[in-house]
């Protein structure tokens, strides 16, 4: 160990000047050689076995079983230097050269090891190499050969290094529980101003980490990624963040889709704690593979990874690319982000240290545990709950994915606790049907055209519409704090079913504002035919001249509604 030290940091600077080693186990065949960096393509690299023939000596090497875990000392036919000959110059420089390859053929043999995974048998036999190394002290050309060999031991020693945290060990956890200052700040956060968010964070945590762990475990991942959550959601099934992150494991739209959680009228599935935890296993495993490093892996779990991998780029050292390195580079949230999950694990290991009375599991607190029934019937799992006589917070864990907490109408698998689904099933058609949710097109913005009346208020026309001052104001710029007056215009903004209702009692036809942002293949023309309009229209709404529009873009639509058509139909009947 003490020559690999010295050979480590008596070349430090050389290695700073060199770009860092390409093979990483398992991208290489275990025969293979790495490149000798630092070696200038004109001069000659010592032979390897392909390249010369095999003597008698190097056959017995090759016969010889795999060094043990810890190898104390080369084997003695190995260690050439006991050989060399002080007779002659020429003698001294041939036993040299056989130094110069007996080195190499090391360096192969640790390079079997590291594929292996066996880190510290590699590392031993690299220590033999060098130890050859410091032996010899020959002419210029031998000299030349014994740096290029140190360089080269010496770069393998720091990939080596490198690549020994990079392996998923599951259960042998390779996240590293750092204590700094910045971890420290965030214990004592969660100690004071924080200190109610983290136990009720905590108490939640019972119910579903034992389905989070297990996960964990068939997939070798780590068990301290267990209490991720906590930092990401506090256990919350339906947290929702700014950027629309959503669940547990706070899922984005687009995230989501990649690892297979769907999107739809009646469900979301980044709020249910299995699928979730399938999706946020995939993301972690895609992560590692990319950076390696777990708390890296962690920082670009809340940023992304493509914000991670710019802040890499701009690195001058290539080999800067762990978290700490990048630590005051990242957005402030993320930097805060992987000390809190430390924070986490320091106090959660140790409540007693830091003063925080974790509570054990309350023994009549359910376990994450169902059964199955299929549905085809809209019913609030209100009314499923009070049916079979389980805690409706329970059913709606269970089924979480469901966004208004109702089945859908059609075939749909509900989970209910345990011996309950035989009840369930017998029950099933007492249980009143639901409405069913209102769907985007109902939601849809409309405008209704209000002429002002003698004595009419703001809030007077607010309330006969179903809306809000602020929301009249918003649509109708013109006013700004100003009260309205008798015979003026408004556009009042209702939901599309509302106006659908008033053009049937004879309101005044209203115009329907939709905003769609523009897709690869979108066409002014194709955009008019889909929201039955016109493209001087769409260009006259959009200020939009010619006909460009790009990837992205946001337009709005004007388009005719229940109203115009019934006004349409009674001015041509």
């Amino acid at each position: 160990m003490l020559r690999r030290k010295e050979c480590f940091w008596l070349l430090l600077p050389f290695l700073i000047s060199f770009p860092p080693p390409l093979f990483m186990p398992g991208n290489a065949r275990a025969n293979e050689t790495p490149p000798v960096f630092g070696v200038p393509a004109t001069e000659k690299v010592p032979a390897t076995d392909a390249a010369r023939p095999t003597t008698e000596s190097e056959e017995s090497v090759k016969k010889q079983p795999a060094y043990p875990k810890k190898v104390a000392s080369p084997p003695k036919h190995l260690n050439a230097a006991d050989n060399l000959s002080p007779d002659t110059d020429n003698g001294k420089r041939e036993t040299e050269q056989d130094i110069m390859e007996k080195t190499l053929e090391l360096l192969n043999i640790s390079q079997e090891f590291w594929v292996k995974g066996d880190f510290e048998s590699a590392l031993d036999v690299l220590d033999q190499a060098y130890a050859m190394l410091l032996e010899t002290n020959g002419d210029a050309d031998i000299l030349r050969q014994k740096d290029d060999l140190r360089l080269l031991i010496s770069k393998k020693i720091l990939a080596i290094y490198t690549s020994k945290h990079t392996v998923t060990n599951g259960m042998r956890s390779p996240i590293p529980i750092v204590m700094n200052g910045e971890v420290e700040k965030e214990i004592r956060s969660f100690q004071t101003v924080e200190r109610d968010f983290f136990l009720q964070a905590y108490q939640r945590s019972h119910f579903y980490r034992p389905v989070i762990i297990e996960a964990l475990r068939k997939a070798g991942l780590p068990e301290e990624l267990s209490w991720l959550p906590l930092v990401e959601s506090g256990y919350k099934i339906r947290a929702l963040s700014k950027a629309r992150a959503l669940g547990l494991w706070q899922f984005i739209p687009s995230t989501g889709y990649k690892y297979g959680l769907n999107r739809g009228e009646w469900i979301d599935e980044r709020m249910d704690v299995e699928k979730s935890t399938q999706a946020a296993i995939g993301y972690l495993k895609d992560l590692h593979d990319m950076f390696g490093d777990w708390l890296t892996v962690l920082a670009a779990y809340n940023c992304g990874e493509g914000r991670v991998l710019r802040v890499i780029s701009g690195q001058h050292l290539e080999y800067l690319d762990r978290f700490w390195d990048l630590y005051s580079k990242l957005p402030n949230e993320t930097a805060r982000y992987v000390p809190r999950f430390l924070a986490t694990l320091h106090i959660v290991n140790n409540p007693q240290k830091y003063s925080m009375n974790l509570d054990a599991q309350p023994e009549n607190q359910p376990m994450y545990a169902y059964d199955v029934v299929a549905t085809s019937k809209c019913m609030n799992l209100q009314d499923i709950a009070s049916r079979i006589n389980v805690p409706e917070e329970l059913l709606g864990i269970l089924n979480a994915e469901l966004r208004y907490k109702r089945t859908p109408e059609k075939e749909y698998s509900l989970k209910v606790p345990p011996e309950t689904a035989e009840k369930l099933c017998s029950i099933m058609k007492e249980i009143p049907s639901a409405e069913k949710p209102q769907n985007a097109e109902s939601r849809r913005i409309a405008m209704i055209r209000h002429k002002v009346k003698a004595g009419e208020t703001l809030s007077y026309i607010a309330r006969r519409y179903n809306t809000t001052v602020g929301a009249i104001r918003k649509y109708n710029r013109a006013l700004a704090k100003k009260s309205v007056r008798a015979g003026q215009n408004l556009m009042v903004p209702v939901s599309s079913a509302q106006a659908a209702n008033l053009a049937k009692g004879g309101a005044s036809p209203e115009i329907e504002i939709s905003r769609h942002r523009v897709k690869k293949g979108d066409t002014l023309s194709s955009l008019a035919r889909r929201f039955e309009t016109t493209v001087s229209k769409i260009r006259q709404t959009n200020s939009i001249k010619g006909n460009t529009i790009k990837v992205g873009q946001v337009l709005k639509f004007n388009r005719k509604t229940a109203a115009d058509s019934s006004s349409d139909s009674r001015k041509g009947g």
